[in-house]
């Protein structure tokens, strides 16, 4: 059976007290009566069925019991102390601190980072560009953006970016004496890959892409393997190769024409997971966070 913890009054007046060794001050510090404070000692002291402090004269003293209780009592105040003052801070602070993937950060979110300034020009935005998932308790991450099923554990998660794969390339490849025009071309030209973030097996990968287009005589781990997505897709505008991505990471390249779908959008194949806004309830409540939901909701409408 789980043990019940004792009336958080009662813990706050023995801490006040074996602090500052004072029922008077104690009560002072409280902002109750010294006759209020001496009742949750005594309350205290019944519950546990233990005496914690000597009574003298003029001055009380922690007794072994006492003495072994009041240090987690202290820890325990302070981090509760500690944690509010965070909150405050991070309810105040006109930072948004954004963590999301290199790609995505580089691909989608920079490229749209003026229309979030000029909807939000109170927010400072810092976006930490990392692969690797994030401790919202520690890290002071604001809201993160991850791809993945979805599934984050104790965390509100919300799919925006639902997604296709896509072959992409640089436009200069479509021609020269080996022109890429159709799939079974592939087996001319270098195969770009990533490591997927998801680690996950039904993770985008080439592998699973020619398998739907019916392609069996090209080695899906040939050709370069990166540690980004967005390494892979940088070679591919450099015209090293054919990357295989989301097609959201790659719009504004394709509208540029620093990048094209050589097989034509039929070629694109949906991919298993998405991407998703994902952060604790409780920010869901700070406006920042509420604002920077909303404007990728417009964008993502847009």
């Amino acid at each position: 059976m789980e043990e019940q913890l004792p009336p958080l009054n009662a813990l706050r007046a023995f801490e006040s007290v074996a602090r500052l060794t004072s029922i008077k001050e104690a009560a002072e510090e409280l902002h109750v009566t010294p006759a209020a404070v001496s009742q949750q000692i005594k309350s205290l002291e019944s519950y546990l069925d233990v005496q914690l402090f000597e009574r003298k004269v003029r001055s009380l003293a922690l007794t072994e019991a006492g003495e072994q209780l009041y240090p987690f009592m202290e820890e325990g105040f302070s981090k509760l102390e500690e944690g509010i003052r965070q909150l405050r801070r991070r309810q105040q602070s006109n930072e948004l601190v954004v963590s999301a993937s290199p790609t995505f950060a580089a691909k989608w979110l920079l490229p749209r980072l003026g229309s979030f300034y000029q909807a939000y020009p109170q927010y400072r935005l810092r976006v930490d560009a990392c692969e690797s998932l994030v401790n919202f308790r520690t890290d002071g991450v604001d809201v993160a953006l991850r791809y993945g099923a979805g599934n984050y554990t104790g965390l509100y998660s919300q799919e925006m970016i639902p997604e296709e794969v896509i072959p992409v390339c640089s436009p200069s490849l479509l021609e020269g004496g080996k022109p890429l025009q159709t799939a079974d071309d592939l087996r001319h030209h270098m195969l770009l890959r990533s490591v997927w973030q998801t680690g996950h097996a039904s993770a985008p990968c080439w592998g699973m892409w020619l398998r739907a287009a019916g392609i069996t005589d090209v080695d899906p781990d040939a050709g370069y393997q990166f540690s980004t997505e967005f390494l892979a897709i940088q070679a591919a505008i450099e015209g090293q190769g054919i990357a295989l991505t989301i097609k959201a990471m790659v719009n504004k390249d394709i509208e540029a024409g620093r990048l094209v779908c050589p097989f034509g959008e039929s070629a694109s194949q949906r991919a298993a997971f998405s991407y998703y806004l994902v952060c604790p309830e409780s920010h869901l409540r700070l406006k920042k966070v509420q604002a920077f939901k909303r404007w990728i909701e417009c964008e993502l409408k847009e």
